[in-house]
């Protein structure tokens, strides 16, 4: 079984969802999950051309934040140069369901829009 995340609202009927959003809703957490529930298994520059738009130090910070909660994992392969692979633990693997249901969502309730009214 994996370890559960301390959260402060944990008697509260409402803080499961409270609490999941609050991980997965930071602007490229779901993305980063998506491409790694797709891909499995990805290095740095690699994740960083499928998550397109974020830069390097957006995405180092959002896979140090998924990393300490448990959600990813981060394998050295070599030392010189540096290289990292990133993979979803079974915890990550498990918001297959949530991330799915969110993508379905967004296919049917948005559209495009042109890029001078960009949604904010």
């Amino acid at each position: 079984m994996t370890e559960k995340l301390g959260v402060w609202c944990a008697g509260e009927d409402w803080c499961p969802v409270s609490a999941t959003a609050s991980i997965i809703a930071k602007k490229w957490h779901p993305v980063i999950i998506h491409r790694l529930l797709e891909i499995e298994e990805m290095g740095f520059n690699d994740l960083k051309k499928e998550v397109d738009g974020v830069s390097s130090k957006v995405l180092s910070e959002s896979l140090d934040d998924l990393e300490e909660k448990g959600l990813i994992e981060r394998e050295v392969i070599s030392e010189k140069p540096v290289r990292v692979k990133y993979r979803l633990t079974e915890k990550g693997k498990a918001l297959e369901s949530v991330i799915s249901e969110m993508a379905e969502w967004g296919r049917k309730n948005l559209q495009a829009v042109e890029k001078e009214q960009s949604v904010a």
